[in-house]
């Protein structure tokens, strides 16, 4: 990504770097609660996305890269929207999804789904081996312990989004750039 020009002065820099940091705290904010409620907060992953404004802007994001990150959080958007209806994921880590994808360029965009998947596939196969072998204890342990435990219950996926997220942050050459992570 050749549009990161960020804004020059003595704190420009550091509030950009602190900014950025919003990112990785609204994913594992997002897991937490998914884990603990079964819910993603509407105001989580709004905030995520007007966050995303202020970094781009004192970051110096390019006109052509606004484009391609707007576009990329409406493509997160539409295919959030689908995995939700087709019932594979719920509407708090559809949106979760779409204001994840506006932060990380195409690359990171790419990564996101696809580390989304395996960790998602991973965690859904964890939790239906603790249901098989361990269903009897659901009801002895605190609420948001035990629904993990229902025969029928749901997944909470944002914890799968959060892995995911955070493996994409070293794909995302916007965040690269920004928190100054090694790029593998």
């Amino acid at each position: 990504m050749t549009g990161i020009h960020p804004v020059q002065g003595p704190f420009s820099v550091s509030i950009v770097v602190l900014l950025a940091c919003l990112y990785p705290i609204a994913l594992f904010w997002a897991a937490f609660s998914d884990l603990t409620t079964m819910t993603i907060p509407n105001r989580l992953t709004i905030g995520l996305a007007v966050a995303f404004v202020p970094v781009a802007l004192l970051a110096g994001l390019s006109l052509t890269d606004w484009g391609i990150h707007l576009g990329l959080g409406l493509a997160g958007l539409v295919l959030g929207m689908i995995f939700f209806a087709l019932r594979f994921m719920g509407g708090g880590d559809a949106k979760l999804l779409a204001a994840a994808s506006l932060w990380l360029g195409f690359h990171g965009f790419v990564a996101l789904f696809l580390f989304t998947a395996i960790f998602g596939g991973l965690l859904t196969l964890a939790i239906m081996a603790l249901r098989q072998f361990f269903s009897l204890y659901g009801p002895k342990l605190p609420h948001w312990l035990g629904q993990h435990f229902e025969p029928k219950g749901d997944i909470p996926y944002g914890i799968a989004i959060c892995a995911g997220g955070i493996a994409a942050l070293w794909r995302s050459d916007f965040m690269i750039g920004l928190l100054h992570l090694p790029s593998l």
